[in-house]
């Protein structure tokens, strides 16, 4: 009979075996043996830094904490061979340096109790420990009262020489108040941990999503933050920036321009909240919040979910916000010792304080979308603008049913140059005055002679899924460049009316505007915005809307003969079938246009897009007679997105036929290039800089960029 096999019990440690193997061989309990403590702190380490973005963020909580107003941060290869934070705070003692790296060493707490009442980032004492077991830390640093910088190098802990065989001691050196920390090599003795990071990039993106949450929140602090080598800065901000100024550094402006503040707090509770939030205007594919408790960056799914249930009512099917909450609670309430990274906390009575934080922030929502001013409210951002249907302005002139559309020239056509021509201006009265009605708003550059009137007509919220949907694709066509530039231009001075020529500056550039094309987006845009909540022009006689469209198609058959009899038409089929269409949809025109026809076919009142603005007169008629066969009146989203379009080209400045000298200009013709000029600059471009979404057949066609000042520098050099 053979002998039973020997089983070295040392042998199976560590080996997978089937659960019949399991009590085989095994004759006793396996004793229990102490980690060593190389590798206790190394298992401790890879808990609390599990990345670069790990270790800065608990290196920029260390600097705020020592009363720092300037941080640095250097980054090379995403922050694997190098990361260091540079401060000018308190700095730390020469004595502290040997056990600065051992862990639970701390100046923030004395026995656990301290927990209840930690007001601090950090307490634990783990962050440079952790990191002085998987890389190769360096620390430079001075007091206040410190004759010389200190420089002290560290390996697992504990303080190493520079070289071997020398004294481990921190040496002096040159450096200025405050403390520079050194993360070189991390992870270098954890080689599976480095090969799981992908690329340089993806961790350095991570460190510019930490770096800019705590520049947002910090008050006072300024950070900077840029790739080894580089000479600009990533990110870059003023200790005395506003919370604002920061959020558009970091974020854009696209965001800073829609957000509303909001307060939130309870006594019962004991919590404060303050934050920043995008109003209705603004929405993302996906939630952005940044969210810190007692000054802590922290995730808290149920603060998300929150959120976003609040602005379901709001946005969108599939639109986000963006969030920043800073949520201050009572320190003996709140548990921040929960999770290796402190990246969650708990908190007491946590569903009743995110119920009235939410509630706080519908409310404000609220108040911005019942309250807001009409003639100033930005498109949503982002928004995407459909390739015009009917051109900007040289769309082709009303031809009755049936018959061959032809190209029409532009709009300076429809300037008086010819003493025998009908004009609008004697279908009124002499002493009559216009009187101008709009929703409630603030004053806007531009006055004009025009009455204004307030009314008391309650904004209508639009859920006109086809309007949302002109909105989105409005949205999902921004040109997000072009659309910064017109957000802080600089109006140069208008070039050529006759082709509707401005020049603006944006930062170091130069640019040639066409505001034909811009005027024609921009106030299709505002009729999106405002729809159903329009301003409104009184006529005051009513117009009679058969003459005026008369006067526009017999101007059109005089100066274009019809080529053939096919595109022959007869004024009053034409006058009788367009005055009948508008007449029949009288209701919706006003309803959503607040564009107001009497049953008899008078012409009380007009869409008013832009205070201060008033369209030509001289162009009303014509643009009454295309709403009859260039606008789809079978569809509703077509409907509205062709007669928004004709409404919009309506708006457009008029295209003045050159100027022959002072001698050769009649006084109405002079008078109204002035009334231009004024109005393109003082009304129109600032209006541009407030709400306009540029959009990417703008920056193909609209906007050249003529000169850039650092190309001319390049010119002067070789001169």
């Amino acid at each position: 009979m053979a002998e039973p096999m020997e089983i070295d019990a040392e042998s199976l440690r560590g080996t997978k075996r089937k659960a019949g193997e399991l009590s085989a061989g095994v004759t006793a309990p396996r004793r229990i043996k102490a980690l060593d403590p190389d590798v206790v702190n190394k298992i401790a380490a890879g808990e609390i830094i599990v990345a670069p973005v790990h270790a800065l963020k608990e290196l920029i909580e260390n600097s705020v904490d020592a009363g720092s107003t300037i941080l640095e941060v250097l980054v090379k290869e995403g922050g694997l061979k190098l990361l260091q934070i540079t401060d000018n705070g308190h700095g730390i003692n020469k004595e502290d340096l040997p056990i600065l790296c051992e862990r639970f060493t701390t100046s923030k707490l004395k026995d656990f109790k301290d927990l209840e009442s930690i007001g601090t980032y950090g307490f634990r004492g783990e962050a440079l420990a952790s990191i002085s077991h998987i890389a190769h830390l360096t620390v430079t640093t001075k007091t206040k009262n410190s004759t010389c910088a200190w420089k002290a190098l560290y390996d697992s802990g504990r303080l190493k020489p520079a070289k071997p065989g020398q004294s481990a001691d921190p040496k002096p050196t040159a450096g200025r108040q405050g403390t520079q920390i050194t993360v070189e090599d991390l992870f270098y003795n954890v080689p599976t941990r480095r090969r799981a990071f992908r690329s340089a990039s993806e961790e350095y993106n991570k460190i510019l999503e930490v770096v800019g949450k705590y520049a947002v929140h910090c008050d006072g602090v300024a950070f900077s933050c840029k790739k080894y080598g580089e000479a600009s800065t990533t990110i870059s901000t003023q200790s005395n920036s506003s919370t604002v100024d920061r959020i558009r550094q970091i974020h854009g402006t696209s965001v800073a321009n829609e957000l509303i503040e909001f307060t939130s707090s309870s006594e019962k509770y004991g919590y404060r909240a303050r934050g920043w939030t995008t109003n209705a205007n603004y929405h993302v594919k996906r939630t952005t919040l940044l969210l810190f408790i007692n000054n802590r960056s922290v995730d808290s799914n149920n603060i998300r979910k929150g959120i976003e249930q609040t602005y379901s009512t709001f946005l969108p099917k599939g639109g986000h916000p963006w969030t920043y909450l800073s949520l201050e609670i009572d320190p003996h309430r709140v548990d921040v010792n929960v999770h290796p990274t402190k990246r969650e906390v708990n908190f007491l009575n946590e569903d009743e304080i995110i119920e009235m934080i939410c509630t706080d922030i519908r409310t404000k929502l609220a108040d911005v979308d019942t309250s807001r001013t009409f003639m100033t409210q930005t498109l949503l951002p982002g928004a995407r603008v459909p390739q015009p249907t009917t051109g900007n302005d040289d769309s082709r002139a009303p031809t009755p049913t049936g018959a061959t559309p032809k190209s029409r020239p532009y709009e300076n056509n429809l300037v008086r140059t010819d003493a025998k021509l009908r004009k609008i201006t004697s279908m009124l009265p002499p002493s009559t005055a216009r009187t101008i009605s709009e929703t409630p708003g603030p004053p806007e550059a531009g006055t004009n002679d025009m009455e204004y009137e307030q009314s008391d007509r309650e904004p209508v919220t639009c859920r006109l899924m086809t309007v949302k949907d002109l909105r989105t694709e409005v949205r999902d066509d921004m040109h997000n460049e072009l659309t910064e530039i017109f957000a802080g231009h600089t109006f140069v001075g208008v070039v050529d009316e006759r082709r509707r020529l401005a020049a603006i500056q944006g930062g170091v550039k130069l640019f040639l505007v066409d505001y034909g094309m811009v005027c024609n987006e921009y106030f299709y845009q505002v009729g999106l915005t405002d729809f159903g909540n329009l301003g409104v022009i009184r006529f005051n006689p009513p117009l009679d809307i058969k003459e005026l469209l008369a006067m526009a198609a017999e101007y059109e058959k005089e100066s274009s003969p019809p080529a053939s009899e096919e595109d022959d038409f007869e004024i009053e089929e034409v006058v009788e079938l367009v005055s009948a269409q508008l007449i029949d949809r009288r209701e919706m025109l006003l309803e959503y246009f607040s564009f107001e026809i009497s049953e008899e076919g008078q012409l009380i009142s007009i869409p008013l897009l832009l205070k201060g603005y008033l369209p030509s007169l001289a162009k009303l008629p014509r643009f009454l007679l295309r709403l009859g066969p260039h606008v789809n009146w079978t569809s509703e989203k077509e409907c509205f997105e062709t007669l928004l379009r004709e409404l919009a080209s309506y708006y457009v400045p008029e295209q003045l036929p050159p100027s022959p000298g002072p001698e050769g200009l009649d006084d109405e013709l002079k008078a109204r290039r002035e009334e231009i000029v004024k109005a393109v600059e003082h009304i129109l471009f600032p209006a541009f800089r407030a709400r306009l979404i540029a959009t990417r057949p703008l920056a193909k066609g609209a906007v050249v960029e003529i000169a850039n000042l650092k190309g001319l520098y390049r010119v002067f050099e070789r001169c």
